[in-house]
């Protein structure tokens, strides 16, 4: 039972992963196409978005938390002090200097951060509050 959970768990982040991974894109296609922005900016910028987005349904939905909003909040902003710059960078060094398509760039970062995120958010982010919200409590059966 608890293996169909987390494999649950972890459709769910894909699938709200990928409606944020839309969302980032379609964001990066309007900073690059109609606002010229440079690749750097277009990212961080659309990356800004998602994980607002990733943050609200996965909290929710996903790991069910009732902790502190906050203090999750927090613990995402800390992933992506570091994130964030380092993806910024490799961003810019990949389409700038290196000449590499900036939506394959955007991919690979997309797939890094997909995993890195899932694997901190289960185990930083979440971890003692996992299952914890109403919708978990209302959805518990005696056996669990």
């Amino acid at each position: 039972m608890k293996n169909n959970k987390e494999l649950w768990r972890v459709i769910k982040f894909t699938l709200f992963s990928i409606s944020a991974g839309v969302i980032q894109i379609i964001a990066e296609i309007i900073g690059l196409e109609l606002l010229h922005l440079d690749a750097w900016l277009a990212y961080l910028i659309a990356l800004v978005l998602s994980v607002l987005w990733n943050f609200t349904f996965n909290r929710k939905f996903t790991f069910k938390s009732a902790n502190n909003v906050p203090i999750a909040m927090l613990k995402v902003a800390l992933f992506y002090a570091v994130f964030t710059p380092l993806s910024t960078w490799w961003t810019d060094v990949f389409v700038e200097d290196l000449q590499v398509n900036e939506y394959i760039v955007l991919a690979v970062t997309m797939v890094i951060n997909f995993v890195t995120e899932f694997l901190y958010d289960k185990f930083v982010v979440f971890r003692n509050s996992i299952d914890t919200n109403n919708l978990a409590q209302n959805q518990q059966t005696p056996q669990e």
